[in-house]
């Protein structure tokens, strides 16, 4: 669900507080980190939005280091959840990497200014500290996930036994980072069907003959 400005403020006024009151309030600077960027997400920025007090957020977060990480945790929870394991219940190997592309361009669609983790990686990759790291930590286990996913697709015979997983999982990225800037940036009509073509070449050059 995309959450506007108009509906927040009621939403997180009707829940009950505690965690569930926070959470609401993250993927409310989900969504607004992901159109002005992480660098520009302040505990002032999302008291305006949410309608909030400065105060009541900063019991919340304390600083806007803190509140950034939190929003990679939170980005990286609601990743695992939506696109990672729905995924895995899929029969292993083709199957497999076919759902985790579509529930990734979907995870991107319901978020406004698209995967978060585009936009922060171009903001934090030459920043070192927390927010990098964290960064960083997600980053990684999705990169992981791919390289998983495809040496199950060896395993069930769908792949080469000789391939190398770290490539694919190169590829298969670099292949869901052009369709996020074709989409977002170039608004290209043309750009499922590009990547559908994209993931089809990629799979036949990695088959199992």
């Amino acid at each position: 669900m995309l959450l506007t400005k108009t509906n927040v403020r009621s939403i997180i006024l009707s829940m009950k507080k505690g965690e569930d009151t926070k959470q609401t309030i993250l993927e409310c600077a989900l969504q607004l980190a992901s159109q002005v960027g992480l660098e520009s997400m302040t505990i002032g920025t999302l008291a305006a939005e949410t309608g909030m007090s400065k105060s009541g957020l900063f019991a919340h977060f304390q600083s806007k280091e803190k509140l950034q990480i939190e929003i990679i945790e939170h980005a990286g929870h609601e990743f695992a959840s939506q696109v990672v394991a729905p995924a895995l219940k899929m029969p292993a190997g083709i199957p497999r990497v076919s759902a985790l592309v579509e529930n990734w361009i979907a995870w991107g669609a319901n978020i406004k200014g698209g995967c978060i983790f585009v936009s922060a990686s171009t903001e934090f990759s030459d920043r070192p500290g927390r927010v990098r790291e964290a960064l960083l930590r997600q980053q990684e286990a999705w990169i992981d996930s791919l390289r998983r996913i495809a040496q199950s697709a060896i395993q069930v015979g769908h792949f080469r036994k000789d391939i190398d997983c770290d490539q694919f999982a190169f590829e298969l990225y670099s292949l869901l980072l052009g369709f996020h800037y074709y989409h977002k940036l170039l608004q290209d009509a043309e750009t499922k069907k590009r990547q559908e073509i994209s993931l089809k070449q990629l799979l036949d050059k990695y088959r199992q003959q």
